[in-house]
């Protein structure tokens, strides 16, 4: 079942904006465990949701760490280390703020694991009514992100068949960044004029190649993204754990 690009990022933003306004385990919790449960149905493993998540999960724990050693002191205190505390109210909220990461982070990767760039830039043009130009520069540079890490490698083994990549590796990372910078600006000049040429300046409406239309899948998506988030707030508030960020 098809479910066009704009409805995934919609579902996607409903999903955050419930979890950045409020700061608990029960709300994130939910969300976690229902995008781990759907993952299979996106045709996205889970090892492969696991693998793509380690980074995530390395923020998460440092964020828990940090909120559960500096955080405000809340209930009973349980180690005291110099001005260094660790209280039952700061290892809730670095429970919180560590599946917090994780439940914002991980839809974020399915995201970008199941959407194609040309279909996402279509259906922000044709649903969305997005200008032309702005869609389809931001899709020229989504295709070109993936060159930035082959012209990294080239560019590193470059330098050391000169031989002036053996010492000093932040010496060394500041000068490729540096080239990496050049040659991006020069390929990105060479992209503008070569779309130029080809009319994507051009005054009046554009046709597009393929239609973006919305179906049964999107109802099927955005229905799912609507419980999940209500079940989510839902059982927070019931069990007192809602926490209003900015209270």
């Amino acid at each position: 079942m098809s479910v066009n690009p704009v409805t995934k990022l919609g579902v996607a933003l409903l999903v955050t904006v419930a979890l950045v306004l409020s700061i608990d385990v029960v709300s994130a919790g939910v969300v976690l465990v229902a995008v781990l449960v759907l993952a299979p149905f996106a045709r996205v493993g889970l090892g492969a949701v696991a693998r793509r998540s380690i980074p995530l999960v390395v923020a998460g724990a440092l964020a828990a760490i940090t909120t559960a050693l500096y955080g405000v002191d809340a209930g009973a205190v349980l180690l005291a280390l110099g001005p260094v505390t660790v209280t039952s109210g700061s290892l809730a909220l670095a429970a919180a703020v560590g599946l917090r990461v994780l439940a914002i982070g991980i839809p974020g990767i399915l995201l970008l694991a199941t959407i194609d760039p040309t279909d996402l830039a279509d259906g922000l043009a044709q649903r969305l009514h997005l200008p032309a130009r702005f869609v389809l520069g931001a899709l020229a540079a989504f295709r070109l992100v993936g060159l930035l890490v082959a012209d990294w490698r080239d560019l590193a083994l470059a330098r050391r068949a000169r031989g002036i990549a053996d010492r000093g590796r932040i010496r060394r990372a500041l000068g490729q960044a540096i080239a990496l910078l050049v040659l991006a600006v020069r390929r990105g000049t060479k992209l503008a004029t070569a779309m130029e040429a080809r009319g994507f300046g051009a005054p009046g409406p554009r046709t597009w190649a393929r239609a973006s239309r919305f179906g049964a899948g999107d109802l099927v998506l955005a229905g799912t993204g609507v419980v999940v988030t209500a079940l989510a707030i839902g059982l927070a508030v019931a069990l007192g754990t809602w926490r209003f960020v900015g209270a």
